[in-house]
């Protein structure tokens, strides 16, 4: 199964890189978007959920860093406003 990085660019301009186990995290974003904080942990939840989900249909187990990242991305939006945007730099 193909993993995918992906970076972001957080309200304050600090640039993260993010995994997912899965291509399916590129129907949920695309270079360039910009979104709020909550829209971006929203559609991280669903990515994230859904490539872990592929994991475990084809291996019988889910993609716990799938879950680390998703876990991560939490922590770091409880530093910023719901409202603030963030930008997908590179998928």
């Amino acid at each position: 199964m193909p993993e995918v990085l992906f970076s972001i660019k957080l309200p304050d301009g600090t640039k993260r890189e993010c995994y997912s186990p899965s291509t399916v995290v590129r129907d949920y974003f695309k270079t360039g978007e910009e979104m709020t904080m909550a829209e971006f942990c929203t559609r991280s939840r669903r990515a994230l959920t859904a490539a872990s989900e592929r994991v475990a249909a084809k291996y019988g187990f889910a993609c716990s860093s799938a879950m680390d990242q998703l876990a991560a991305i939490e922590t770091w939006a409880h530093t910023y406003s719901s409202e603030a945007t963030v930008q997908i730099l590179h998928i």
